[in-house]
C-alpha cells in the first residue's frame, strides 16, 4: 500500500501535463506579432471560404472569395479564442475531477477561476507584443470556451461515473 500511495503522489502533478501543453500553445499564439497572428487567421478564413465555394459549388470569383474571407475573419479569430480555452478548460477540469476528487460547484468554480485567471494573464501578456492589444472583451470571449469546456467535462465525468465506472464503485463498497 505505501508504494501505491507513493506512485499516486508522484503521478498527480503529471495529470496536468496536457494543461501545461495547452497553456504553452496559447501563450505561443499570443507571442506572435499582430500581423503574423492576423495572417494566420486570414489564411484559415480563406481556406474556409474556398472549401465552402467548392463544396457548395458556388462558382465565386476571386473578388467574392476575398469579400467573404474578410467578412468571416473576425469570427474565425474569436472562434480560435473559444476553441483554445475550451480545450484548456477540459485539460484543467479532468485532473481536478479524476485525480483530486473535486466535484460539482467546487469543481466548476475552481476550474473556471484558474482558466479565467490564465485568460487575463494572456491578455496582459499580449499588451507587450508588437501589434497586439489585450482587451477585457477577449477575456469574455475566452470565457465562453471556458464555461463550455468545464460543463462538457463535468457532464462527461458525471455520466462516466454513473455508467461506465458504476460497477467499480459497487466493488469498492463491498
Amino acid at each position: 500500500m505505501p508504494m501505491k500511495s507513493f506512485l499516486r503522489f508522484l503521478l498527480k502533478p503529471l495529470a496536468f501535463v496536457p494543461a501545461l501543453v495547452m497553456i504553452f500553445i496559447i501563450f505561443n499564439f499570443s507571442q506572435q506579432p499582430g500581423d503574423v497572428s492576423a495572417g494566420l487567421s486570414l489564411k484559415i478564413s480563406r481556406k474556409i471560404v474556398v472549401t465552402t465555394n467548392e463544396v457548395l459549388d458556388r462558382h465565386w470569383d476571386e473578388a467574392q472569395i476575398t469579400h467573404y474571407t474578410e467578412r468571416i475573419h473576425y469570427y474565425v479569430r474569436k472562434a480560435g479564442h473559444v476553441t483554445e480555452y475550451f480545450i484548456l478548460a477540459i485539460t484543467i477540469t479532468l485532473p481536478l475531477y479524476v485525480v483530486f476528487g473535486l466535484r460539482h460547484v467546487v469543481l466548476f468554480v475552481i476550474s473556471c477561476l484558474i482558466c479565467i485567471l490564465l485568460a487575463c494573464f494572456d491578455e496582459y501578456h499580449q499588451t507587450f507584443i508588437y501589434g497586439r492589444t489585450g482587451t477585457p472583451k477577449d477575456v469574455l470571449i475566452d470565457s465562453i470556451g471556458i464555461f463550455s469546456g468545464v460543463l462538457v467535462s463535468e457532464v462527461f465525468c458525471f455520466a462516466g461515473r454513473k455508467t461506465i465506472f458504476a460497477p467499480l464503485e459497487k466493488k469498492r463498497r463491498r
